[in-house]
């Protein structure tokens, strides 16, 4: 039979053989994963280096960003605070503008009846027989009768009327306080 030690020799030289084969085609793999832990290297050397200040500039712009969205608030709360003295100050002087349109007109009136007083012509009889009869009735020039004298005759009619006094006589002693029963009578005396 064939010698053991030549079997033994043969399976040595074939796994000889075999780990030669591996290493060959192995290198190449080694040399492509040095250099991808050379290029790892590198980057881990400039993200050490890189990354802070990049981290840093992050955290700043972050903490602008935040300031100016506080100034841009301030600013809209100022404009917000300027409008509304706007619309103030608008109404204020609607108002002022409204008075001075009552005032304006009142001032027109006024000068405008003064002229009309002022300019009417006076007659002599006129003022003969409103002597005579100031104690009885108001002056009245052209059938017409001022409103502070139409307010003294409507208070002298209401104080001496007979109805106003049993009415009121009435109310005393019924101690009656309809509110209808007394605008009837005020409107009854009123309406003479």
């Amino acid at each position: 039979m064939i010698d053991p030690l030549f079997w033994l020799g043969l399976s040595i030289l074939l796994v000889a053989v075999s780990l030669t084969a591996v290493l060959v085609a192995a290198l190449p793999a080694l040399h492509e994963i040095a250099r991808a832990a050379r290029s790892v290297e590198k980057l881990a050397d400039t993200l050490r280096r890189e990354l802070p200040p990049t981290l840093e500039a992050i955290r700043l712009t972050g903490m602008e960003i935040s300031d100016l969205t506080d100034d841009i608030n301030e600013g809209v709360n100022s404009a917000t605070e300027i409008v509304k003295q706007v619309d103030r100050s608008l109404d204020s002087a609607k108002q002022q503008a409204k008075k001075v349109q009552v005032t304006t007109k009142s001032i027109f009136t006024g000068l405008k009846a003064a002229w009309k007083t002022f300019t009417r012509p006076s007659s002599s009889n006129s003022s003969s027989s409103s002597s005579n009869s100031s104690n009885d009735s108001p002056r009245r020039t052209n059938g017409r009768v001022s409103a502070s004298q139409r307010m003294s005759l409507e208070s002298r009619d209401y104080h001496n009327s007979p109805e106003i006094t049993h009415s009121t006589d009435n109310l005393n002693n019924h101690h009656v306080t309809s509110p209808t029963h007394s605008q009837n009578l005020t409107r009854s005396n009123f309406g003479k």
